[in-house]
């Protein structure tokens, strides 16, 4: 007679294994799961970056991906045809107006710290433009291109910081304050500037002393420095010459930055929430996503342009057309400011002369892409490589 003592054991036992097969099995799966995915990803990502790259003789790209929370990166290409030095995570790209962002975030920063208010005037922070139609202007009109119709660019004659407030001090509206939107360097430049002034520090050394390192975005700057200029790309115009971004003025803030692609990725992830960040940096990218009028397709926020998710892609491509870019566009500011929006697509375009750059993210999904190429070429198509690649993964 066997003993019914021994029995439970080994019973026991065979539970045992057959749970652990079963774990086993379940995590093989998921592991299978998990690499079909990214097979998945990176097939979107090396058909869009084929066909860009072809389409728009580009010589280098990298994209940055995040799904559910997960970050990806792709390199394809030439950082620099000449050196034949290949793209890779730490390539630096020009980002133009995606420079923007950055300004928005440092004056959201300033904001939570007491320094400004976006009600406030420019004169109080700029004495010399009072009883002129810029000093009365509030700073959320500068932010938000709504301040009467500044041009895209500061002119060309202008040189210096004397003449840039004279320029202001004389300029007049086009039409009235909060009536249309008309994309501007000159505005949203403005209102970065006084942002730093409020806190009695020069733009560049705020943005690369405080923001970017409370960002850890360590490879991100607005002056490359000597020891990182042999990751900084060459850009390519439609000549195919090698070039880089020019100094202007209110440059820093409107179209001066420039980072990498393990940078920008990260970035999207900080606004997503995603990485641990100082309280006060947090809620000033939070903040960044209020909307303040509708506008085209899409509802402005600090920096950002942001559309309601689900979205269509015709949607995306109206309002990041150059009509949007280039005309007036009227506003409707009914129900704004808006809490901050999460369930949206939020984006923004960027380019220089040599570089064009795109970053879109869901914070709903957090999911989000970044396309960097040291070529400039249609936003059209920046956006439907981004809505290819995004739709794709998300519902893959």
């Amino acid at each position: 007679m066997r003993n019914p003592i021994m029995k439970q054991p080994f019973q026991t036992f065979l539970n045992q294994v057959g749970f652990t097969a079963l774990v086993t099995a379940s995590l093989l799966s998921g592991t299978v799961q998990a690499a079909d995915n990214n097979d998945h990803l990176k097939s979107a990502v090396d058909q869009q970056a084929k066909l860009l790259m072809n389409e728009h003789n580009i010589s280098g790209m990298a994209f940055g991906v995040i799904i559910d929370g997960k970050s990806h990166f792709y390199h394809y290409g030439l950082a620099d045809k000449k050196a034949k030095i290949p793209v890779s995570e730490n390539t630096i790209f020009e980002l133009g107006s995606i420079s923007k962002t950055f300004a928005a975030t440092l004056a959201s920063y300033s904001e939570l710290n007491g320094t400004l208010t976006l009600e406030d005037t420019a004169d109080k922070y700029i004495p010399y433009l009072k009883n002129s139609a810029i000093g009365n202007t509030k700073l959320i009109n500068l932010a938000t291109y709504s301040a009467g119709g500044l041009p895209l660019q500061v002119p060309d004659d202008v040189k210096n910081n004397k003449e840039l407030l004279r320029y202001y001090k004389s300029w007049q509206p086009v039409f009235p304050v909060n009536s249309k939107r008309l994309y501007s360097n000159a505005s949203i430049g403005l209102f970065g500037y006084i942002s730093a002034l409020s806190m009695d520090t020069d733009y560049t050394q705020l943005m690369e002393e405080k923001i970017l390192p409370s960002l850890n975005m360590p490879n991100t700057f607005i002056n490359v420095p000597s020891d990182k200029m042999a990751d900084y790309a060459f850009g390519y115009n439609a000549a195919g010459d090698a070039i880089r971004v020019n100094p202007g003025m209110l440059d820093a803030e409107t179209y001066g930055i420039k980072s990498t692609i393990t940078d920008m990725t990260h970035f999207m992830a900080a606004n997503m929430g995603l990485v641990p960040l100082d309280k006060n940096i947090q809620q000033a990218l939070d903040n960044n996503r209020k909307g303040y009028y509708q506008a085209s397709t899409f509802t402005q926020g600090l920096g950002w342009e942001m559309y309601p998710y689900p979205t269509q892609l015709d949607t995306l491509l109206e309002g990041n057309s150059m009509d949007v870019v280039l005309k007036p566009q009227a506003i409707k500011t009914d129900n704004h400011p808006t809490a901050v929006l999460n369930n949206v697509w939020v984006n923004k375009t960027g380019a220089t002369n040599g570089f064009g750059g795109y970053i879109a993210y869901i914070p709903a999904e957090k999911s989000g892409i970044v396309i960097l190429a040291n070529k400039n070429y249609p936003n059209a198509d920046r956006v439907k490589a981004a809505y290819t690649i995004l739709e794709s993964a998300i519902t893959h």
